[in-house]
């Protein structure tokens, strides 16, 4: 890995690139998979029929260029979304992670800053560096919270070009009040600062949990992103989206690469809304797994956090790597985010979230039986 980092580092790469390793979690051969927020129920089987059938009919016509404008899916994610929005609110690309680069290449870059609220989604630095944007670290309260008041403040004072709010956040599952959504925006009037919020975990909230969506008419610098990754469960189709005003839109089509959604991508996800029942009564079983695992963490004495989302953030653990690695000699993978004392878990099916709970139960009496 050095000689491969010395190699590297003889490049004449950009300063601000220098040093950064790519992002990544551990892809290892285990059982159990429960370490990248995935949808562990996978797509069901007319739903996979519908999209061979879709898939099918787009390759008689793959000798010819995709609809640059994709017209047809964005109609569908817009009746999906509803809240009044139409085409013209709609943009997507290869995965959340493309619609939050353009978005970058559009309003941030040299000389812009980006804001973040650490600990929140780890791609956010990454994309500011990959686009010459400024990333500033912001702070969260004691246990991770974040007030309308404290981040009002923080936008008032640091005037970002860009915020990033993650709701829910990752990697801690929690999800943010609109009030902050609304105090962020109007902070950033001066700095006419470009505010999104990455509700990529949106479906998983609780019941009633509003969307900002419900914020976008009147707000023309505010963004709402989403994925089809994690809900509709295609993180091997890669489509991401965000609604906005249209003339946000509009802006990101000055950096789009191209026909950059293939035909096949197109079919797919517009097949995947066409029969979004099915997938969201999965949506449905995957909270109550997530609920269930809450609620056994903390009669293990752990301390998770209260999640609207289809992952778990959990405290409470003396020495959490030593139990991450004990539960991947079980055939658990789970996922160490860094953050001393926690762990982060994926909701899984009923039997890998019984696999998960019932190991991590037998790692922490054998640790307890430890002498000090």
């Amino acid at each position: 890995m050095n000689d491969q980092l010395e190699r590297l580092n003889r490049l004449p790469l950009r300063s601000n690139l220098r040093g950064l390793t790519p992002y990544g979690a551990p892809q290892l051969d285990v059982p159990i998979l429960l370490n990248v927020n995935e949808n562990t129920h996978g797509v069901p089987a007319d739903v996979r029929a519908a999209i061979s059938a879709a898939v099918s009919e787009a390759a008689a016509g793959l000798n010819r260029y995709p609809d640059r404008e994709f017209t047809e899916l964005r109609k569908a994610l817009a009746e999906y979304l509803g809240h009044g929005l139409d085409e013209t609110n709609l943009w997507a690309a290869n995965g959340s992670n493309e619609v939050l680069q353009q978005i970058l290449q559009a309003f941030g870059g040299p000389g812009r800053t980006a804001l973040g609220f650490p600990p929140t989604y780890s791609m956010y630095p990454l994309l500011a560096s990959g686009t010459d944007t400024e990333y500033i670290i912001g702070e969260r309260a004691e246990g991770y919270g974040l007030s309308a008041e404290s981040a009002g403040r923080q936008v008032k004072e640091l005037q970002p070009n860009i915020v990033f709010l993650c709701s829910p956040n990752n990697p801690t599952g929690t999800g943010l009040g609109l009030d902050v959504v609304e105090a962020v925006y109007e902070a950033g009037e001066a700095s006419q600062t470009i505010v999104i919020v990455d509700e990529a975990y949106h479906e998983f909230a609780h019941d009633g949990t509003p969307s900002a969506l419900t914020l976008l008419p009147g707000r023309e610098r505010l963004i709402v992103s989403r994925t089809m990754s994690k809900a509709f469960a295609l993180a091997g189709a890669r489509l991401g989206y965000m609604a906005a005003a249209p003339e946000v839109a509009d802006a990101l089509r000055l950096v789009r690469l191209p026909y950059h959604l293939s035909a096949i991508t197109q079919a797919t996800a517009l097949a995947a809304l066409q029969h979004r029942e099915a997938l969201m009564a999965d949506v449905e079983d995957i909270k109550k797994q997530r609920d269930r695992i809450v609620s056994e963490l903390t009669r293990m004495g752990l301390k998770p956090a209260a999640s609207d989302s289809n992952y778990v953030f959990f405290g409470g653990l003396e020495n959490p790597h030593r139990v991450w690695q004990e539960l991947l000699d079980a055939g658990v993978l789970i996922r160490d985010v860094g953050i001393p004392g926690h762990l982060r878990v994926t909701a899984g099916t009923e039997t890998e979230t019984t696999a998960f709970l019932t190991s991590l139960e037998s790692i922490l009496a054998s640790q307890a039986t430890l002498p000090a």
